[in-house]
């Protein structure tokens, strides 16, 4: 995986933390939020954000949920294991009294996501042609057999959110996310209310890019910049030592004089 998009996702997701999510600012309550960070060549990083409530709510766990309890790292880890996503790191925070986890998890195809445990809500594809790749999530109910676990008793308002979010590595060209839901250009937001999500009430996300990195076309800009800048510059001392020539002959022709007859 890429370290500097690591570094730059560690930094994100802290100030996630901080802010109670990172699309809604320091009011929204967010009990669930999984963040990927896709890649053109279909691997992905992706942080799942969870209160524990809200985790075994919707994902059937049986983690200890109560206001003061503390959270089983090693239980989580294993729990998001698995062969098609492999756990890099576990944190804990707690909010508004309870208890969160934090996941991080590299994945190498992020078409197989949707068999892991965690995911088997979701069903993945990632499409290329010529022109484009497309992505599409679908987020459905928990799988068959999947029961809800203890919610530790958690009293929910009715303003709990739950968000996906997917930085696209690439231009975007399409999107269902809504025209306020694409931050800074290639972040894209998809949320849903916790009572809705607990329903299984389906959600599309579907984004369509050019098949060019966003890195590459930074790179080839500059690349563009910097030869074109190497060649103004050029063209000046050229016009700067052609003129001192121009000067020094013109020089020497006057102090020589005129030709003899």
């Amino acid at each position: 995986m890429r370290t500097g998009v690591g570094v730059a996702c560690v930094l994100m997701l802290a100030a996630g933390v901080a802010c109670g999510g990172t699309t809604g600012g320091l009011f929204a309550q967010y009990e669930y939020e999984e963040e990927m960070y896709l890649a053109l060549d279909g691997s992905a990083t992706v942080f799942v954000n969870s209160s524990m409530p809200a985790l075994n709510a919707l994902r059937g766990t049986s983690c200890d949920a109560r206001p003061g309890a503390r959270v089983d790292r090693d239980a989580v880890r294993e729990y998001f294991s698995s062969p098609a996503a492999r756990v890099t790191h576990v944190s804990t925070s707690r909010r508004r009294g309870r208890p969160f986890v934090h996941v991080r998890l590299d994945v190498e195809d992020v078409k197989r996501l949707g068999r892991a445990t965690p995911f088997l809500w979701s069903s993945y594809q990632l499409d290329r042609d010529a022109d484009l790749v497309t992505f599409r999530q679908t987020v459905g109910p928990p799988a068959a057999g999947a029961s809800r676990g203890d919610s530790g008793a958690a009293r929910w308002t009715g303003e709990e959110l739950v968000a996906f979010r997917v930085h696209i590595p690439s231009v975007v060209v399409f999107h269902n996310a809504g025209p306020a839901n694409l931050r800074r250009g290639n972040i894209l937001v998809w949320e849903q209310r916790l009572d809705e999500r607990l329903k299984g009430v389906t959600l599309t996300l579907e984004a369509r890019m050019r098949p060019q990195s966003i890195l590459y076309r930074t790179l080839a800009l500059f690349a563009a910049t910097f030869a074109a800048v190497a060649l103004m510059f050029g063209l000046i001392v050229w016009r700067i030592v052609r003129k001192g020539r121009t000067r020094s002959a013109s020089g020497r022709t006057t102090r020589a004089g005129p030709a003899a007859p």
